[in-house]
């Protein structure tokens, strides 16, 4: 499920969230509705390349991942988990979510 905010400053961002509502990647301001909804749109194809997604350790130890477009462009930021572990398996619930959102889109 994806979330759209417009923000007071007119930004645009998008959380992408689990059917349980469990947020999974929250992404960088956009400056308009056009180039967020590009970006939704071609989620799909960045899920088959795995360098889109680079992972790291924060300064409490906690781990996380960014989500990149084939350029490098930064397109959004996990939550904070305890373990590695659980940072890869937010990133396959990343990918399933988003292809269920393929499909859905294609019902």
């Amino acid at each position: 499920m994806i979330e759209i905010i417009k923000e007071g400053s007119g930004a645009y961002h998008f959380y992408l969230k689990t059917k349980d509502g469990i947020s999974l990647l929250k992404s960088i301001d956009f400056s308009s509705r056009e180039e967020l909804n590009g970006i939704v749109e071609n989620l799909h194809s960045l899920m088959e390349d795995p360098m889109v997604f680079e992972r790291h350790t924060n300064h409490t130890g906690k781990f996380l991942f960014k989500l990149k477009d084939k350029n490098g462009r930064p397109l959004g930021n996990s939550q904070l988990y305890n373990s590695e572990a659980g940072m890869e398996n937010g990133i396959k619930n990343l990918k399933n979510s988003i292809a269920s959102l393929r499909k859905d889109q294609n019902s």
